[in-house]
């Protein structure tokens, strides 16, 4: 059987989850049909007009890109537009387009993992951790023999699982106690007289947003008129997800020395590698974020690095950022400093489909920094 464009996306989603994304970002499946088969894959930064030439000229079937072509909301595609007369000519070729952008900031590893090996650094954790995953443990109380029935029906509705591992549980027997009202309908016992029933406890883990699905499923498979149960949201825990990296280099050298570590794993561009700092400061825990990052600049002042690695670092943030006593700055080309996420996701489909007969993936060495010329 072919590969389809929907096993693509579905590894690549699995690398890349779309949930990590933030709130104003657009990421997925552009253009395609996900029931189309997929030989031929390019993997870039930008979806710009040479390289969707190129990944069109090359044959590919996907071509998957790190910023999204249809960031912002858009009322036409039409041939007429920049962005439409590329979706057009994606189409008519039959290349599907598909985008991991702060999804695969995110990720790990992600963007500036990818940047943080190409350095050479052995990554510590995330700038700003992402919480671990929203939980919720519920306790249930159930007549031991409908307890296998009960527990079944909170598995099937998502509980349960912790990890790699599925239809998680922990179970206690006890004595359950209830009094019936006028209005009662019992499964057990009779109204007006006192009940004990020997019950389990049954402890499971949820996620958060599946708290509909375990509620409806408890009250179903649930003998009661009225369940006993508790819900308890669990406390989160910085997790391995989340933008930028802190890493540390095998051992120190200089600002001026890692100014050059940095340009030499570089894709050279106009904008070329600058710091800003004393060049003999020593260097040995360094921060990095792929793509824009002056936002994290006061976040990094507090971390303890020697030197924070980014882009698009602007004048006055800069200078106020040092005058503060804030670490060496290394600022490099948006595009470059994201370059190197394209080989780690090519790696993460080649893994699943790289023994696929005529299977062929590539890395675009378009390069699409839009400085063109610099001058001294």
């Amino acid at each position: 059987m072919s590969t389809t464009l929907a096993d693509v996306i579905a590894v690549l989603e699995a690398a890349y989850p779309p949930a990590l994304a933030e709130s104003w970002d657009s990421v997925g499946l552009v253009c395609g049909d996900p029931a189309d088969s997929v030989s031929c894959v390019v993997f870039a930064v930008d979806p710009t007009e040479s390289v969707v030439d190129d990944a069109i000229a090359s044959g590919a079937d996907l071509l998957v890109v790190h910023h999204p072509l249809l960031l912002r909301g858009v009322d036409t595609v039409g041939a007429h537009t920049p962005k439409g007369a590329l979706v057009h000519k994606l189409i008519k070729a039959g290349c599907a387009l598909f985008s991991a952008h702060t999804n695969a900031d995110s990720a790990d590893p992600g963007v500036s993992d990818a940047l943080a090996d190409a350095l050479g650094l052995t990554v510590l954790r995330p700038i700003e951790p992402k919480p671990s995953q929203l939980l919720d443990k519920w306790v249930v109380m159930v007549p031991i023999d409908r307890t296998d029935a009960v527990q079944g029906a909170l598995f099937e509705a998502g509980a349960g699982r912790i990890g790699d591992y599925s239809e998680c549980s922990w179970t206690v027997t006890g004595t359950g106690q209830f009094l019936p009202g006028d209005k009662a309908t019992p499964a057990i016992g009779s109204v007006g007289a006192l009940e004990q029933v020997s019950e389990d406890r049954i402890e499971v883990i949820a996620p958060r947003t599946e708290r509909a699905a375990v509620l409806d499923a408890l009250r179903t498979a649930h003998p009661y008129e009225e369940p006993a149960f508790d819900v308890f949201e669990l406390a989160t825990f910085p997790s391995s997800l989340g933008l930028g990296r802190i890493g540390e280099l095998p051992h120190a050298e200089t600002l001026r020395e890692f100014t050059a570590r940095v340009a030499g794993a570089l894709p050279s561009t106009e904008w070329g590698v600058r710091a800003a700092g004393d060049p003999d400061a020593m260097v040995r825990t360094v921060a990095v974020c792929g793509g824009s990052g002056d936002s994290y600049l006061g976040v990094v002042s507090a971390l303890g690095v020697d030197a924070y690695v980014t882009s698009d670092l602007r004048h006055h943030p800069a200078d106020e950022h040092l005058r503060a006593g804030g670490p060496a700055l290394v600022d490099v080309a948006h595009w470059a400093s994201e370059y190197p996420w394209c080989a780690q996701a090519k790696s993460v489909v080649d893994a699943a489909f790289g023994s696929v007969p005529e299977w062929h993936s590539r890395v675009s060495t378009i390069r699409t920094d839009p400085w063109c010329l610099s001058a001294s």
